[in-house]
């Protein structure tokens, strides 16, 4: 029962490094399994994990902005592996999308934009005005950083850190959007 599958990651990795190589490896997986991959459609992780996708011969949707645009000052294009484009005049109108159109969630380590795109859908499925749907975190930073939050559960409910899972490899992640 594939669908799409929104993966979160940063901009910045180059090919060749370890967080690219883990974001292609993301990509290939989801398009093995029949989903479409969904990315900001940008470079970084999104181009990997949109590169991934499409060289295992599945679709790629790319949620871009003009909103990039005007803060780089220049014109940027969405990576040449995404096959449909969704553009949004905002960031605040393609995160909204990119949270809530997908049947599945998967955040690579990235940087401010990643951690809007986390908090923004784990909040939304906590609040209810999401449904609920895999929010998966790949990486041992993302644990880290969620326990140093949780502390002492002053602030956020035990059963509220259960909306998510964190794992360590692409193999992990895959099983997971089917509840396995």
């Amino acid at each position: 029962m594939p669908g799409i599958i929104s993966v979160f990651g940063g901009s910045a990795p180059c090919p060749g490094s370890a967080a690219y190589e883990e974001a292609y490896q993301v990509g290939r997986l989801l398009a093995e399994a029949g989903y479409t991959v969904a990315t900001g459609g940008f470079s970084g992780t999104m181009e990997a994990a949109s590169r991934g996708a499409a060289e295992a011969g599945g679709h790629v949707i790319g949620v871009t902005t003009d909103a990039l645009n005007q803060w780089e000052a220049r014109t940027i294009q969405p990576n040449p592996w995404v096959k449909e484009e969704i553009r949004f005049p905002t960031l605040r109108d393609r995160l909204y999308h990119l949270v809530t159109f997908s049947d599945g969630l998967i955040a690579l380590r990235g940087g401010i934009g990643t951690l809007s795109e986390v908090s923004l859908a784990w909040s939304l499925i906590q609040v209810g005005e999401m449904r609920r749907k895999p929010l998966i975190l790949l990486g041992t930073e993302w644990q880290t950083t969620l326990d140093t939050f949780y502390a002492d559960g002053a602030y956020i409910r035990a059963e509220d850190m259960d909306l998510f899972r964190c794992v360590r490899t692409p193999q992990e992640a895959i099983p997971l959007l089917n509840g396995r």
